[in-house]
């Protein structure tokens, strides 16, 4: 080999022992910032990247469908990450023709199905569910990632004329109801899915001057009332095991430091369920004056099951998520039936709980009042009550709603009617006398 050929030999190598590492730095760098610290996460922590593996391998023999379930490894992953924190909710995924509410629902359930599959390796660890959503440092993570999704939510580009009409025509939306404030106002995403009602008369409030009626916080679906133990636990599946039998607790739920983590001890715990179509603006229950107001940051999940028979996902919607999740709460001293806690949850993506700016402790306020708002995805709200409120819910089975009304005035769902802000919830029989 000539001289001349040694030196292009040795310049070649030069060349890409120089530039092999930028180009290569450069294809990392085309991944968006979300995307990288992920990446970076996985690198310094080879046991989450193996989990990450494992729950997208377990997703997919559940669900082998490149439709519904596109996400094959890790490196797709990465991929959709960067596609989803620049989609409007129903661009997620692809899946059989249906409704906006139906195709935004499904894209939220499968971006968590991904992460939502059982793990030996996280078996008894204390976690609500082993699964990598509810792991520390991924659901650290998986809040940031809710949070660049909601940067591009609330920016102009999440906001089309097309967009805007094809919710119009979903009449599961109530666009065409006149019941909200003009679509002048809406120029992004969230400020359409926290709209604001036009007046208050389009959502009444059942018994205004009667303070043992309850009222719905919010449009939702009601999913059951449980007793509070002495001890200030529930009994749910799921829960903490004491004794072979399992709790969650209502100190963890308010927070151990909280002056009222004790104070329902022997009442009454019950929540209903916000879905993406819903009004996501939540109200005052009750009438009384604030105590305490809170905000807890913790875990952004969503337990989701597929239904291979339907082809679609499905949220499931139980109780005991909700005590590591993030959340918000009020307490509101009703004078004659106690105390009663208000406790807007975030699902999903919604790690953005957010209170009026006139909710404060010695703030009082009647039922109806604007309490505070969701931002994008489907939401729950809990409310505590004190065992000398004798709190009855009166809501009406869904079947029994059925009989009396027909189908046509409320959106029917398994177990209770849907309701609207506003419409009677339950009633607070009072001290025993």
């Amino acid at each position: 080999m000539n001289h001349s050929m040694k030196r292009c030999k040795h310049l070649l190598v030069f060349f890409v022992a120089l530039v092999l590492p930028c180009m290569l730095l450069a294809g990392e760098q085309t991944h968006k910032p979300i995307t990288m610290e992920l990446m970076q996460l996985l690198k310094a922590d080879k046991d989450m990247h193996n989990m990450l593996a494992q729950s997208i391998a377990l997703a997919k023999a559940h669900n082998p469908d490149v439709k519904t379930n596109p996400v094959r490894s890790v490196a797709d992953y990465y991929n959709f990450i960067d596609r989803y924190v620049e989609l409007l909710p129903q661009q997620i995924v692809k899946g059989p023709a249906g409704s906006v509410r139906d195709q935004m629902l499904q894209g939220i359930c499968y971006f968590y199905y991904l992460v939502d599959q059982p793990l030996p390796e996280l078996k008894d660890k204390g976690l609500y569910k082993n699964s990598l959503q509810y792991y520390p440092p991924f659901s650290a993570w998986l809040r940031k990632c809710a949070d660049a999704w909601g940067d591009f939510l609330d920016s102009e580009a999440s906001w089309t004329p097309a967009f805007y009409k094809q919710i119009y025509n979903d009449a599961a939306y109530g666009l065409q109801q006149g019941w909200y404030e003009s679509p002048d106002n809406w120029k992004t995403f969230n400020q359409w899915f926290a709209r604001f009602l036009k007046s208050p008369d389009v959502r009444p409030i059942a018994s205004p001057e009667d303070p043992s009626v309850v009222v719905s916080p919010a449009d939702s679906v009601p999913q059951g009332a449980w007793h509070i133990d002495g001890q200030s636990r529930i009994h749910v599946p799921g829960g903490l095991k004491v004794k072979m039998v399992r709790y969650f607790s209502i100190k963890d739920l308010l927070g151990e430091d909280s002056a009222y983590a004790g104070a329902f001890a022997n009442g009454t715990l019950t929540h209903t369920f916000l879905n993406v179509n819903d009004y996501h603006r939540y109200h005052f229950a009750v009438s009384g004056t604030v105590k305490e107001v809170r905000i807890i940051a913790q875990n952004v999940a969503l337990e989701v099951a597929w239904n291979p028979q339907q082809g679609k996902y499905v949220p499931i919607d139980s109780t005991g998520w909700q005590f590591t999740q993030t959340r918000g709460y009020v307490i509101v001293d009703t004078g004659t039936y106690g105390l009663v806690a208000l406790i807007p949850m975030g699902m999903a993506q919604v790690s953005s709980v957010n209170f009026e700016q006139d909710v404060k402790a010695g703030s009082s306020h009647k039922k109806g009042d604007m309490l505070g708002n969701f931002l994008f995805g489907g939401s729950d709200f809990i409310m505590l009550f004190q065992q000398k409120a004798g709190f009855e819910l009166t809501v009406a089975p869904m079947h029994t709603f059925a009989e009396k009304h027909g189908s046509d005035r409320h959106r029917k769902v398994e177990g209770y009617e849907h309701l609207l802000m506003g419409e009677a919830y339950g009633i607070m029989h009072g001290p025993k006398k």
